[in-house]
């Protein structure tokens, strides 16, 4: 029975390395888009695009 205590005790490690490799893993073919100026700022048009976004729809989804 300890030894099962002792698994379930070492998910949210698992969970946390296997999300983190999973991040880094998705982001790295990013690093390509960095090399040059248009792709940079096209990269940059994106992200805050994408936070403009989420932010007016939880905005709106909040209004009463």
């Amino acid at each position: 029975m300890n030894n099962f205590w002792e698994n379930i005790f070492r998910y949210p490690r698992f969970f946390i390395s296997s999300f983190t490799g999973l991040i880094f893993v998705l982001l790295t073919p990013l690093k390509s888009f960095l090399k040059t100026s248009k792709l940079r700022f096209i990269l940059t048009l994106f992200i805050v695009g994408g936070i403009l976004i989420v932010y007016f729809i939880i905005k709106n989804m909040v209004v009463i």
